[in-house]
């Protein structure tokens, strides 16, 4: 299931929220979003819990609305303001060659206020503290970024842009970055996940919506199956005689299954029976000739 979170909302609100209107304890999101962030948030439900991991692998794209001319302690326009201009001179072309730079590997420095843990404390509750610590720099990739719009006509110029990314890159310091290369000071405004897990907003559901599911008994209408949301991974199928040997989370041999030729050793693939029914997570042993349990679903 996917959730458009609404803004105000952190994502551990909205878990909670939908455990209570489906009954289940076994709920977990694939990606947080902070408050004030609204867009895709995938929710694993039940055993499906555990392909998580491999949906957070997967990039993401948002789309982020940056104000120049200012900056604040956490990086977007609800913190304190700890840098200005009076003015700021950038023109659209200025701003395009800018976000072409950031196309590719970059590092970035997570800010204070995130989730990352230094000495076994999150640096957003250092930053509460008023303390200030060093980070080390982690690289990211920018797959794709373009400029959408520009509003020149405010006090405080702004443009809008979307940017496709890996896992971990942080928004509110990819504008911080571009405004630094700009030659101004920057903060993000706004922030909408537009695609997380290869996940969509046209996939998406309100909380409203899933209540109203659950009224109707219609909740499986807008599930979404846990192998196509990992679908990304490369998929095969095992020979009906060795099915059982799958379910029961055995290993089995290159030769109990198809699809799996142009595959490299240690690959993870999803295992279907030959009636398309989803059997679970194998990687490929191929030193040894074997397709090994990782996740078993049946």
């Amino acid at each position: 299931m996917a959730i458009w979170k609404p803004e105000g909302w952190t994502s551990h609100d909205v878990v909670a929220k939908t455990r209570r209107l489906l009954g289940m304890k076994r709920i977990g999101h694939a990606g947080t979003l902070d408050p004030m962030v609204t867009g895709v948030l995938p929710l694993c439900l039940g055993r499906s819990t555990r392909v998580v991991e491999y949906i957070q692998e997967r990039p993401k794209s948002y789309e982020a609305t940056i104000c120049l001319g200012v900056a604040t302690d956490t990086e977007d326009m609800t913190g304190e303001i700890i840098d200005s201009v009076e003015s700021v001179q950038v023109s659209e072309q200025d701003i395009k060659k800018v976000l072409k730079q950031f196309i590719g590997n970059i590092e970035q420095i997570p800010p204070m206020y995130s989730a990352v843990k230094v000495d076994g404390k999150r640096l957003y509750e250092l930053a509460r503290e008023g303390k200030s610590v060093e980070r080390k720099a982690r690289q990211v990739t920018i797959h794709q970024i373009e400029l959408i719009s520009i509003d020149f006509e405010k006090k405080l110029p702004q443009f809008t842009f979307s940017v496709l990314c890996s896992k971990g890159t942080y928004i509110r310091t990819l504008c911080v970055d571009i405004g630094r290369a700009l030659g101004v000071p920057a903060a993000m405004a706004s922030l909408v996940r537009t695609m997380s897990g290869g996940i969509v907003k046209e996939q998406c559901v309100t909380l409203e919506q899933v209540e109203e599911h659950m009224q109707q008994g219609t909740l499986e209408d807008i599930l979404i199956s846990p192998d196509q949301a990992i679908d990304h991974i490369p998929a095969t199928t095992v020979k009906s005689i060795k099915r059982k040997y799958a379910i029961q989370g055995q290993k089995l041999y290159w030769t109990d299954i198809d699809g799996h030729q142009q595959l490299e050793d240690g690959s993870i693939v999803r295992v279907f029976d030959e009636a398309g029914i989803f059997l679970g997570i194998f990687q490929l042993d191929k030193k040894h000739h074997l397709v090994l349990p990782v996740k078993v679903f049946s």
